[in-house]
This record gives structure tokens, sequence and C-alpha cells, in this order.
């Protein structure tokens, strides 16, 4: 995507488009398998929680705009060009000025062994003509106003701490250092043709910090893209949309917290689901229902390892704490919402929150994530172990004994109901244990209880969720609202495909604005179409037997996101098609993959 950027007039000028803010949709995802990194397309990371996802933010300008930043921008105007490197998650940027022009490498690193010890955020100018000169700021933010940074003089380098992080700024010996202060470091570098520059920050978290060569830290920008591109070769898909999918592919990766296998749900928090509104949710916390996804979508892409990982963390988080609905990346139970105070949100969205309050809510949706992964795992020649198999099996049975109970539903409202998509995720977790059973995957002590309970589920979502005046089934019992979410219903495989059908049209109907979705009756008033739900509604009409609208909806939607690296957001706004909501989106990127795989002819 092509950026002109004007020259800054002085430090306090505004940093991106004339509010300060740049759009959601313009930012550039960098991870390690343990954090991430927003880039604008000034060159300024304006978001990075170090040294993992759910960290408190090093970096939190995309909150607030006296936050934090780590900025690398050429003086004057300039234009910049920005795409990932062919199947990495390293970013490429060309750089034009009147002086000249330079390539920009960017990368969060990792090693041929894996994982770093430490974070290690890497920038490398490489002059291709003329001369460009480009100053660096890092300006060390107070983590949304709960800490106060300061500058430690040290020999082995320019040592800076926030809270608990300790940091280090390392550099080539052409980068000059021309300012420091408690609050920050600034530099200047003059590339020519031929010639390079690197500057990196290394952090831990309360703990000794690593010092490699810059050289060192250099050359793991290659490593780090040989690395991802190795991953992506292993990606079994060449089917329609090819490009598309590797890329969400590549996004979700972004969000594996590989110390525990966890998947973050997104990679940040308080991003708004409108503008000025006061829907400001933490997604940065590992959901049983995202995970589910995300682990089916690399088993259909045969990202084996992944998958496996990530079931084996959803396998051992239920063992330890039941069936709770998310938790944090490291297996804990997951905070409450606390509203944090001063800062201005991102363009003056507020609450800005850290935790989630639907840790605290039941959600029956996530027996039938867990059991159509569990279904799909060994669908695809995998084993489930003993102990795996007896937990399942004692999840089923609570599934059966619970699920006349009100819930907070797949979309986590505060009102608790008997939502049809919640009764039809218990259905789908009994279809799939006592298939499991029969087949000898799970213990079959109870599998005619479970075939009876699923059968009554069916009878009662019937009897309750349907309205012979909307043609459709509602978004809970005795109401005449709708629920786009009711398209997974169809890949689910529940009963009632003519009604299924007619639902669908319904949806479209009413819910619809040109290709997107919004989430249920109503929403529109207050947050954006939410991405994920055009996905599933292409995945639908295909199983539907609607082939060609599934594909034209695909296109179409694919067509009328706004240009960018291939990060999505989680809502779109369908008017002027700027992304809301929390990035990277999981569910936005999984559900592109279902819906491609199930073009592609792949219905498992």
């Amino acid at each position: 995507m092509n950026h002109h950027v004007p020259a800054e007039a002085d430090d306090l000028a505004p940093y991106g488009p004339q509010d300060g803010f740049w759009p959601i949709q313009d930012y550039a995802a960098l991870g390690d398998g343990r954090s991430v990194a927003l880039v604008a397309p000034d060159g300024s990371a304006d978001w990075w929680c170090a040294p993992a996802i759910d960290s408190p933010p090093l970096f939190d300008r995309l909150l607030h705009r006296s936050g934090g930043f780590f900025q690398l921008r050429p003086v004057g105007p300039f234009r910049i060009s920005r795409r990932y490197r062919p199947d990495s998650n390293v970013l490429e940027s060309l750089v034009r000025t009147d002086a000249g022009e330079v390539r920009i490498l960017e990368s969060l690193n990792s090693s041929l062994a894996g994982r770093l010890p430490w974070t290690e955020f890497a920038r490398r100018i490489e002059g291709r003509s003329g001369q460009v000169r480009f100053r660096i700021r890092l300006f060390l933010g107070t983590i949304c106003g709960t800490a106060s940074p300061w500058l430690q003089p040290n020999p082995n380098g320019s040592i800076f701490h926030l809270g608990s992080v300790l940091g280090l700024l390392r550099h080539t010996d052409n980068v000059r250092i021309i300012g420091e202060t408690d609050r920050g470091i600034e530099a200047e570098v003059t590339v020519s043709e031929g010639e390079r520059a690197t500057v990196a920050i290394l952090a831990g978290d309360d703990e000794p910090l690593g010092v490699p060569p810059i050289a060192q830290i250099d050359s793991r920008i290659e490593v780090s893209d040989h690395a991802w591109r190795e991953w992506s070769d292993a990606i079994c898909y060449d089917g329609p949309h090819r490009d598309a999918v590797r890329r969400s592919a590549l996004a979700l990766k972004l969000l594996i917290y590989s110390p525990s296998g966890a998947i973050a749900a997104a990679a940040t928090t308080s991003l708004p689901e409108r503008i000025g509104g006061s829907k400001n949710w933490d997604y940065r916390y590992a959901w049983i229902r995202d995970a589910a996804y995300v682990v089916n979508a690399f088993i259909r892409i045969g990202a084996i390892s992944d998958a496996k990982a990530a079931f084996t963390w959803l396998m051992r988080r239920l063992g330890e704490h039941g069936p709770q609905v998310l938790y944090s990346l490291s297996g804990a139970r997951a905070p409450g919402a606390e509203a944090l105070d001063d800062v201005g949100g991102y363009r003056g969205s507020v609450p800005v929150v850290i935790g989630n309050q639907a840790t605290t809510q039941h959600q029956h949706g996530i027996y039938g994530d867990i059991f159509e992964t569990a279904a799909l795992f060994v669908s695809r020649g995998n084993i489930l172990d003993q102990k795996s198999a007896r937990l399942l099996a004692g999840l089923a049975d609570t599934c059966a004994d619970h699920w006349r109970q009100r819930d907070s539903g797949i979309w986590e409202l505060e009102e608790r109901r008997h939502y049809t998509m919640s009764k039809i995720s218990c259905w789908q977790a009994l279809s799939r244990a006592s298939e499991l059973a029969e087949l000898g995957h799970l213990p079959a002590h109870c599998l005619e209880r479970w075939q009876h309970e699923r059968d009554r589920i069916a009878e009662w979502i019937q009897e309750n969720c349907w309205s012979e005046t909307r043609q459709a089934y509602v978004f809970y019992a005795g109401s005449d609202q709708l629920d786009a979410s009711l398209a997974l219903a169809v890949r689910f495989g529940f009963d009632g495909r003519d009604r299924l059908d007619s639902t669908m049209d319904a949806i479209r109907d009413e819910l619809g604005s040109g290709p997107f979705l919004y989430r249920y009756s109503g929403a529109a008033d207050e947050e954006g179409a939410f991405l994920a739900c055009s996905f599933w509604m292409s995945e639908a009409l295909c199983l539907l037997d609607r082939a060609e609208e599934a594909e034209a909806l695909f296109q179409e939607t694919l067509a009328r996101l706004p240009p960018n690296t291939g990060t999505l957001a989680e809502m779109i706004d369908p008017t002027t098609g700027e992304h809301l909501g929390n990035t990277p989106q999981g569910l936005s990127h999984l559900a592109l993959i279902h819906a491609a795989c199930t073009l592609a002819g792949d219905t498992s």
C-alpha cells in the first residue's frame, strides 16, 4: 500500500492524518511467537506489548497521542510503499524522498533454534539511490499512565526501564545519538546508495538481558524471514484465493503464544467497534472459541504442529479450570475488566481497558467448539490420548446436564437468554461426542444419553427458536430478531436444510450492508459490520449448494476491504471501509480460511 507522508513541522506535530491517528487498517503487524508490534506508515511502532502479547504496553501511542513509540522516519516529506516479504511476516518498505530511495526491513526476530530468550525488534535501512537522512526516536510512554520511565547510564548501551521491562537500544556505528532523557532517545543517520544502518530494541521482563552484537541482530532479519517462509511452505492449500489464505494463516501464526501454545484473540486492547463509542474490549487473551476455530483452520491447511500445540493447550486448560470462556496466555484465569483513567483512547474512544468482563460468563458455545475441534483432529488421522478422551466424555455429560440453562451467547452479551446459536452449539457438541464414541475415540458409557439429549435439543430449537413470520431461526427463543452467527449452523450440520436456507436469506436482507453483515438486529446503531460474518455466510451458502452466490460474496468481501498489507481487524465500517475493533483479529482471518477451503471443495 502506498502512502504520502508530509514532513513534521516540529516534535508536537501530528504524526499521522489530521486528527493524529492512523486508520486501524494502515498498521502492519510484526511478531516473534510471543509479542506483536504494530507499525504505522510513517515508520512509527505505536503498539508493542513486550515481552508478551498480554504484557503492559511498552509502546502505547495507538491509544493516546502522548503515548510511547519507536519511530524510524525520513527527514522531510516522503512516499512509502509497504508489503510483507513473500510468505513471511518480515515487513519490507520502499521509501522515496526528493533526495533518494531506501529499502527498510523490519522484524521481530527469531533464531535458528526458534524463539529468542528476549524480544528483539530489528529495523534495517538499505540505501538504493541518492542520500536519505533519517530521524530515529524512541519515546517511552507510561503504560497508559501507570508507570514512570527512566534511562540508566551504562557502558554497555542506552538502557531504559519502564515498569518491570528492561530494554536496550542497539545500533550500527553510523547511527548518531543526539539526545537522551528519561522519556527517550533521539538519533539520526544518513544512508547513501550501497550503505545500510540498523537499529534494534532488545527487551526483557524482570530478567538479565543478553546483548548480542548488532551484526548478529541484523543477520537475524534474514534468519527470521527464512523461518517464516519455511513455515509457509508447509501450508497445504493451493486452491482459489491462495494468497489471501496464506496471508491469513501468517496473521494467525502471529497470535500464537509459543511458550504455552495459547492463541490470542487479537494483539490489542480497546480499539473501538465504533469511533467514539464505548464498546472497547481487551482481546489479548485466549478464548476457547477462537482457539478451537484456529485449530480447525490450521488442521484444514495442514499446519498440524501448531494445531496440536493449541489443542493440547486447550485440553490442559479444561482439565485445570473446567469449561471457562477465556484464559490468560499463560493458562491462568483471565482478569476481569478494569478501565484505565486519563487515557484518551483511539480517536477519543473510551474507556481504555485491561482484562475482559467475559471471564465470568458462561457460554454454551464452548461445548460445540471443543467437540468440533476434537472431531476434526481425529478425522485427519490424529489420535486422542486417554486422559483427553475421559475429559471430553465428562464435558459431554456436563453439556447434557446444562443445555437447558440460559447463557451469555456467542456475542458475550450481558443479558442471559436462551440464545438459538448456544442451543445449536450444545446439539453440535453431543452430536460430535456421539460420533467420536461410536468410532471408539471416546468412552461410550453415556452414548445413549448423549444421543437422547442431542435429539431433545433439536426438538426444542425447532419448537422455540423458529419464526414462521420471519421464516428464520431467531436470535433467541421468543424474539423476532436475527443473529448472523447462525450461518455457522450450516457448517455444524444442524438439521433443517430448508429452514437454514431461508434463515440465510433473512439474515442477508436485514443485517447486510453490501457484502458485510452486522452481528445481530440493532447492532448497526452501535458498531461496525463483523468481518467474520461475511466469510461465515459465504461458507454457509456454498454448503447449501449456492456455490455461485458464495463465491460472489467472498470475492466482493475481499474487493471491498481497504488496500493494506493484508491484516484484518474485527469489524469494518461498510460506508467508509475503515477497519474497527482490535487487530489483527484471529476470528476474521480464520473465517476467511474456512470459507476459502469450503469454496475449494473441502467440506470437512
